[in-house]
């Protein structure tokens, strides 16, 4: 059963829609082997998120899942719920919730919906959530349940109506930031995407392709502007921006990256290994070996 306490060790965010559905089961056999805590998987256009991790958890013991995130507006908050309380009860209690608002051009764009307030949506979809019925067996205990939160207004929500906040893309800055606006109690899963090398103009293309579908996303934007990057550092985007948001370097740099954030008052590092060609298919081995708690 995942704990509190048990999260915080180290996890890993790494997307599984690149691999066959053996090659995704091989891959987490391997991290389940390193001793990382949890699997963060994001929701885009490929695999649901959670039918996929049903079918991870049955043929693993001890590591943990995590949406990160679940897209809000694909799923009524009733039905978001009964899948995650179905996915805490079979896997001993192995899942985390994590939800996000996602993005306008994203929702609008592709699944044709209109995006609302961030906020009031989510406040409204946890609200009915959390109040929706579930008629089955229950887990021992609910899922542990975090929003991505990146601005002040998403993080205090965080705090007040679930178990903590999940930001993407930010900097041990932004977790001190955050660590102050949700309080001590509250649990703070940051990621982190590194890139393990030493040659700089590496790490940075590395960066760039990483960044490109980024930087459009207003959400992303507007975040990175209020952590004092202009729209020059995003665009271009700039050495000074890549250095913030992407650990790069040796072992030790990117230990010490880590560092900082939990010196800053994050609960748990998610650190997403980024390759050159941005190919999540094939995993950066050496990367997450070198990393492992």
């Amino acid at each position: 059963m995942l704990t509190k306490r048990k999260l915080r060790t180290r996890g890993v965010w790494h997307p599984t829609d690149a691999m066959a559905a053996t090659e995704s089961i091989e891959f987490v056999h391997r991290i389940e082997s390193l001793g990382y805590s949890v699997l963060w998987l994001p929701e885009t256009t490929g695999r649901d998120p959670f039918a996929h991790i049903a079918y991870l958890a049955s043929k693993t013991s001890e590591i943990a899942f995590a949406t990160g995130i679940a897209n809000i507006y694909h799923r009524h908050p009733g039905v978001t719920w009964q899948a995650a309380t179905t996915l805490a009860e079979q896997s001993n209690g192995r899942f985390v919730l994590g939800l996000g608002v996602s993005h306008a051009p994203l929702v609008e764009g592709l699944r044709q919906m209109k995006y609302e307030k961030p906020i009031s949506t989510m406040r409204t979809y946890l609200t009915s959530m959390k109040s929706s019925p579930y008629s089955s067996v229950p887990p021992a205990t609910e899922p542990l349940c975090l929003i991505a939160a990146l601005g002040p207004k998403m993080l205090k929500l965080s705090s007040e109506l679930t178990d903590g906040a999940h930001p993407y893309w930010t900097t041990p800055e932004h977790t001190q930031m955050a660590r102050e606006t949700i309080g001590p109690e509250k649990l703070l899963c940051v990621e982190q995407k590194v890139v393990l090398t030493q040659d700089q103009a590496t790490a940075y293309e590395a960066a760039r392709n990483a960044l490109r579908i980024y930087t459009a996303l207003p959400n992303y934007r507007n975040n990175w502007k209020r952590m004092g990057f202009t729209d020059t550092d995003i665009d271009t985007p700039t050495e000074r921006f890549i250095d913030a948001v992407i650990a790069w370097g040796s072992i030790q740099d990117i230990e010490n990256r880590i560092l900082e954030h939990e010196k800053a008052g994050a609960s748990h590092v998610c650190i997403q290994p980024l390759s050159i060609d941005g190919n999540f298919k094939i995993p950066e081995w050496e990367t997450l070996e070198a990393l492992a708690p």
